[in-house]
């Protein structure tokens, strides 16, 4: 799909991956609507609404800043509503904003968890029937969830029950839509095969440490734009990795993606290591 004028609804995206979506897809030409609830600066998190889209500007696409709170229907049917007066209507959601606290069940707070399950799942499902009317008239519309593929294997849901439950719920979202939208919206989740440097990692995950061993954002934007290309009958319910979307894509040589090249790579959570990466364990043990 040419992406030029096609108009792209992401929830949060003022920084880390999403921005950097939104800004790969600018540089294709498409209308970024970025719907998120950072209006004002923040000492302890880079960017906001308003520098997204500057740079999404910067990059060669038109933007719309929305300040939205996805956890409120009225908020959010009301930025669809302007995104839809601003371009004409919406080919692609990008479900990007999440709230993660690796803690377990014992150690989370209840307003903790409400916010993580009020993000991820229930956010991810008020966006995309919000934007649902405009993508079925759209040419060729997709979902995109950043999510992890599914899976029932233990481990993942030991460490972190209500965050790993609260993304998963993003992922059989994902699988639904690609059920019951079946040859008219595509819906895929997309997934870093390793730790992407961003804001949360540094916050939430490994400290400024674990960004040595990271991928830059840049690899899952580029693996958002070789699936948002793809026709929406033939390109449905997948799960994919960035890694293995761009090397099927025929790039070879992903370390130009390296933060730090050399050091040896964290994997994610959720997916297994490929040879010459820190396991999930490795990342467990430093965090404690």
């Amino acid at each position: 799909m040419d992406l030029r004028s096609k108009t792209v609804f992401m929830s949060g995206g003022s920084r880390g991956i999403g921005l950097a979506i939104a800004k790969r897809l600018a540089q294709e030409g498409a209308n970024l609507a970025i719907a998120a609830k950072t209006d004002m600066p923040d000492p302890r998190l880079s960017g906001t609404i308003h520098t997204a889209a500057a740079e999404i500007e910067a990059a060669g696409g038109r933007a719309l800043p929305l300040l939205c709170d996805i956890r409120d229907e009225a908020a959010v049917a009301a930025a669809v509503g302007r995104a839809v007066e601003a371009f004409g209507g919406i080919d692609i959601v990008v479900n990007n904003a999440s709230a993660i606290r690796l803690t377990g069940t014992m150690e989370t707070p209840v307003k903790r968890y409400d916010l993580m399950h009020g993000v991820n799942g229930r956010g991810t499902f008020v966006v995309t029937q919000a934007c649902l009317p405009h993508l079925l008239k759209a040419e060729n519309p997709h979902i995109l969830t950043l999510s992890p593929p599914l899976t029932i294997d233990g481990k993942w849901f030991r460490a972190w029950p209500p965050y790993t439950i609260a993304k998963f719920t993003m992922s059989l979202f994902t699988l639904a839509w690609s059920q019951e939208f079946a040859g008219r919206v595509a819906a895929n989740a997309l997934w870093p095969r390793t730790v992407i440097a961003t804001a949360a990692v540094a916050n939430e995950v490994g400290g400024e440490a674990m960004l040595r061993l990271a991928r830059k954002p840049e690899i899952m934007a580029e693996a958002a734009l070789h699936i948002l290309r793809q026709p929406a009958k033939n390109c449905t319910g997948h799960f994919f990795i960035d890694d293995e979307v761009l090397i099927g894509a025929g790039m070879r040589d992903l370390s130009v993606f390296d933060v730090e090249p050399g050091a040896p790579l964290q994997v994610d959570f959720f997916v297994e290591p490929l040879p010459g990466m820190r396991g999930f364990d490795a990342a467990m043990d430093d965090h404690g």
